[in-house]
């Protein structure tokens, strides 16, 4: 194939995608935005100028990709159930909510990744056939739904590997943190009181999560919702057990200071078990490395100079 050729199919595709995001993206009347520059203010409301300044100042990300994940977001909506949107913002959720995506947003960037992905690999399959021999056309469509459908999972991966590292995080500032918890409420401070003081003392994501919990409560969500929504936000099963206990300390009416006490000295235990085991792991672990990398260096260190040796005895 000529390269004029492999430039018009460039064009076209890249061209086609720019029409169907212009065609489907929501266009406001001339009307409406008159009347939205005349209620921004009396005679002191910036002028038009002012406004496309204040529009320049922000970062490419926020004028330019941001609008477009919105529009390919609605079209992904579209087609993706109720469900779907729930699971999804209960991943954004666990992973911390990474660079402030939403589910919208998040739908759109895995719709943009496998437009991405597709474009490129069809575009490579006509770029390398001076290389190697031209692909087939049922191919080179197989090829480019495979990376279509790549690049759409990719995202979920890239959540999943967030919400994975956080849940390793939370696990292990949570045995330090339950024991400051419980100093505090023996000392008499409340159990939301030492968990405000926890806050301001340190910034990790389980106090984030307690910093939610306390923002929940001051808008007048129950303790025991506020409580189990940060077991959904989660997914720590210490944290969870963890909850459960003050959950039920909290119904029967039982000291709160003993609860932690409790529980501080279980994840204490749980911690130590927990380095015990990847301990007993870590030689299974080194043993394919070792195989790998190590002993063919120190074979060759040490039989190397009878090779000659050994050589010359068969000649």
């Amino acid at each position: 194939m000529t390269t004029q050729f492999i430039l018009v199919i460039s064009g076209l595709f890249a061209a086609g995608v720019f029409l169907c995001l212009v065609a489907l993206a929501p266009r406001p009347k001339p009307a409406i935005v008159r009347d939205r520059l005349e209620n921004l203010g009396g005679p002191n409301r910036p002028s038009a100028r002012a406004l496309e300044e204040i529009e320049l100042a922000k970062p490419f990300s926020e004028r330019v990709l941001k609008p477009i994940l919105q529009r390919l977001s609605r079209m992904v909506t579209r087609l993706s159930p109720g469900t779907k949107a729930e699971a999804i913002a209960l991943k954004l959720a666990m992973a911390g909510n990474p660079r402030q995506l939403t589910v919208e947003t998040f739908l759109g960037l895995k719709a943009a990744a496998a437009l991405v992905f597709a474009g490129i690999t069809l575009l490579l399959q006509f770029v390398l056939p001076p290389l190697i021999p031209p692909p087939a056309l049922v191919t080179t469509a197989l090829w480019t739904a495979v990376a279509g459908v790549a690049g759409y999972f990719l995202p979920e991966l890239w959540i999943r590997d967030h919400a994975r590292r956080r849940q390793k995080a939370i696990r292990k500032v949570l045995p330090d943190t339950i024991d400051v918890l419980s100093i505090s409420v023996e000392a008499g401070l409340g159990f939301d009181s030492a968990m405000s003081r926890i806050c301001q003392k340190s910034q990790n994501p389980l106090t984030a999560e307690f910093e939610k919990y306390l923002t929940e409560m001051r808008l007048g969500k129950a303790r025991r919702e506020a409580l189990r929504q940060i077991q959904t936000r989660t997914g720590v099963d210490d944290l969870t057990t963890f909850i459960g206990a003050v959950i039920q300390a909290d119904q029967l009416g039982v000291s709160m200071a003993k609860i932690l006490r409790v529980q501080s000295e279980q994840l204490r235990v749980k911690r130590r078990q927990r380095a015990e085991q990847l301990a007993q792991q870590a030689p299974l672990k080194m043993l394919f490395p070792m195989i790998l990398f190590i002993f063919p260096s120190v074979f060759v260190v040490i039989l190397g100079p009878s090779i000659p040796q050994i050589m010359s005895a068969f000649n």
